[in-house]
């Protein structure tokens, strides 16, 4: 199956439905990805933050070498964490994600998150009450680091996750090369009509990360709504004669959208690629439209008593202060 691709602002095509990896255990997402790229995803989306870089960059080194794909048929996007925001951190960064994955270039790199963390070896760092220890680099000037990256060859493209229309705003006014991707959380309870709207009217392309609503977060609640248990989502796949999921994916998807459902079962890794067999009618994306509640699942958390609650620490770049 040819999955249609979103031409970026940089000229190059990304595929519009790619695998996720966030969550995937080590020596579960090198066969995810193996199963994946024998279904026919060429587009697989990664992180140094998740782990489990070098096992994907195994799985894609072992389909090259057996001829099932070439290099140039994938596009691999990973993401420079929070405690690389420093310019001068920014290239060993993308380096050290490089020969994780095995790769000479990276199809396209994201800052992860616009706040930074304090440099240094602890991935999360924290004070003695457990709030982030935050930087003091700016996202723009991480930002100028990052087109180091294309001048170099080791990215084709570059992009953000995670930031709001003001922050992009400041990029595409300051910065010299055009942000060619906003990844953000987007499924049926969180449309985020109005980022989207901005970014694609700008020519940045949006990726939905979490569509599904990711249930396995570690910081899930029993008691909150789940997208794939919603009855009336449900009733919404029968009459298509789609998984509950499926019709998720086929809204967002229809949206303009680009999507990466995360799985390391094969038959959900099918199952979320099969989505070009049908098409929602405009009654119906009108429908999954208004399941919108603006309910963010994504969010920095801290624990509390034994309970995870919101943090923002009162970073001057949280993104999540403004309506979009």
């Amino acid at each position: 199956m040819t999955v249609p691709s979103y031409r970026l602002s940089s000229g190059h095509d990304m595929p519009m439905i790619g695998l996720g990896t966030w969550k995937s255990k080590a020596g579960e997402v090198e066969a995810a990805v193996k199963s994946a790229i024998d279904l026919g995803y060429r587009h697989i989306d990664c992180a140094w933050i998740y782990g489990n870089e070098a096992e994907v960059g195994s799985a894609i080194k072992e389909k090259i070498d057996a001829g099932v794909i070439t290099r140039g048929d994938l596009f691999i996007t990973s993401k420079l964490w929070n405690t690389c925001h420093r310019p001068e951190d920014v290239l060993p960064s993308c380096r050290l994600t490089l020969s994780l994955l095995g790769l000479d270039y990276l199809d396209l790199y994201l800052i992860h998150w616009p706040t930074s963390f304090q440099a240094g070896d602890d991935k999360f760092p924290k004070d003695a009450d457990g709030n982030f220890l935050y930087g003091t680099t700016t996202p723009l000037d991480t930002w100028t680091a990052m087109e180091a990256l294309v001048d170099a060859g080791l990215v084709k493209a570059i992009g953000v996750s995670n930031f709001n229309h003001e922050q992009i705003e400041t990029i595409l006014e300051k910065g010299r090369i055009k942000p060619s991707n906003n990844q953000v959380e987007i499924h049926p309870y969180l449309a985020n009509d109005k980022l989207v709207k901005y970014c694609l009217e700008k020519g940045v392309s949006v990726t939905a990360y979490s569509p599904l609503g990711s249930p396995d977060r570690p910081w899930a609640t029993a008691d909150e709504p789940k997208l794939l248990e919603d009855p009336k989502l449900i009733a919404v796949g029968k009459k298509y004669g789609k998984t509950t999921a499926q019709v998720i994916l086929r809204f967002l998807f229809q949206r303009g959208l680009v999507i990466i459902p995360k799985s390391v079962t094969p038959s959900r890794i099918e199952e979320n690629f099969q989505l070009l067999d049908f098409e929602l009618s405009e009654d119906d994306m009108a429908v999954m439209h208004s399941f919108n509640r603006n309910h963010r699942l994504i969010i920095p958390m801290k624990e509390e008593n034994g309970k995870m609650i919101f943090q923002d620490g009162g970073h001057p770049h949280f993104p999540f202060h403004i309506e979009y």
